[in-house]
């Protein structure tokens, strides 16, 4: 692993864990309640890697890269939805506050 990959919470004390519970629920919410046709592989992959990210928020351990690998995930299904674009927007704010992804260091 990586420094800076991994970190541990305290998640009654980080409101950074309580930022990323409440985007990941309002984000799936709002995709439960989208009147519009979405692909269904772009809708289980939305809803599964939100399912990811609610699991991690509920860990004591969070991994930058993992985060931000869903949010890109995420983002690459549910992008183009614009009545979706404000709850993704809230998501990747929240998954910004954890740090920037760790730096790769080639050989």
């Amino acid at each position: 692993m990586r420094s800076g990959a991994r970190a541990t919470l305290s998640r009654a004390a980080d409101p950074r864990v309580d930022g990323l519970r409440t985007a990941v629920l309002r984000l799936r919410g709002r995709l439960a309640a989208h009147p519009g046709r979405l692909a269904e592989p772009d809708r289980a992959a939305a809803e599964e890697q939100l399912a990811a990210l609610a699991a991690m928020a509920a860990s004591a351990t969070v991994e930058v890269t993992e985060l931000r690998r869903a949010l890109l995930l995420t983002v690459g299904a549910l992008g183009s939805v614009s009545a979706l674009a404000e709850p993704l927007r809230d998501l990747r704010h929240a998954i910004g506050l954890f740090g920037p992804p760790p730096v790769r260091r080639s050989i």
